[in-house]
């Protein structure tokens, strides 16, 4: 299992357990989340969520690069894994939020999209390197240009790796509603969502589907052409493999003079 769940007091604690992967989603932990928000849907014993991710260096680094994902050849269709690992793609409505603790990136996005709010350790990042490696930030993006002013995610997402937000400033443009010490953001997060869990859930998950209504809206017709935007814009997989082999290369480095993206 690369999940690991626990439930106290109406609470459950979601914990993406590939440290030695920086918790990198394969097919398997994709598997793994859909069928545990749905099964969290019929479990009366949960009425609140928190997501998280183990080891302390890494929330979630998006897509396993190891896991294969063969294409339609139509740019009108995409086979994309993470489409259904959040919560709200799964027909839940108990509130859920995500506990940061170190780099939250790419593919992490999905999740963090899909939370009602994250709490985020001070030494937290958050970066997108789609478009170093010749690939379309489109679902993430998207989802996160509901959450961060337009500025903001266009920044994040067209300059790749080079560009790092860290938590305090991801706090201060309303990313990330509280931060905590290094290591603590998941237990500052189970006390909120004892909180959340304490209310009648009628109306909590009545507000939690509110809020989504309002963020569906606006998402909607975007989201609609991010699969043809993905078959046209990204570069051939070798390409892709090129790229990011490259990343690895002794003395190759990005961003800042210690060998990674200044952050803000």
């Amino acid at each position: 299992m690369t999940l690991r769940t626990a439930v106290t007091d109406g609470v459950a604690l979601v914990t993406l357990d590939r440290p030695d992967r920086h918790n990198a989603i394969d097919l398997d932990t994709a598997a793994e989340l859909a069928a545990t928000w749905r099964a969290f849907r019929c479990d009366d014993a949960v009425r609140a969520a928190v997501i998280t991710g183990a080891g302390g260096r890494a929330f979630c680094t998006g897509l396993d690069r190891s896991a294969h994902i063969p294409q339609p050849s139509s740019p009108f269709s995409l086979d994309d894994p993470l489409l259904h690992i959040g919560p709200k793609s799964n027909d839940l409505w108990k509130p859920v939020i995500a506990a940061v603790d170190g780099m939250a990136c790419g593919g992490a996005f999905y999740l963090l999209g899909e939370a009602e709010f994250l709490i985020a350790s001070e030494n937290s990042t958050f970066f997108d390197p789609h478009t170093t490696y010749g690939m379309v930030s489109a679902y993430e993006s998207i989802a996160m240009a509901q959450r961060m002013p337009y500025g903001e995610i266009a920044r994040l997402a067209l300059m790749g790796t080079a560009e790092r937000l860290g938590a305090p400033r991801a706090y201060r443009i309303g990313l990330v509603s509280e931060l905590t010490a290094p290591g603590a953001a998941a237990e500052v997060a189970l006390r909120r969502a004892a909180v959340l869990a304490a209310q009648p859930t009628e109306a909590v998950q009545g507000t939690v589907r509110a809020l989504w209504a309002a963020r569906e809206a606006a998402a909607a017709p975007a989201l609609a052409h991010a699969p043809q935007l993905i078959a046209l814009g990204n570069l051939p997989p070798d390409r892709q493999a090129e790229l990011f082999a490259d990343r690895k290369r002794p003395g190759h480095q990005e961003g800042g003079p210690d060998g990674g993206p200044p952050v803000r």
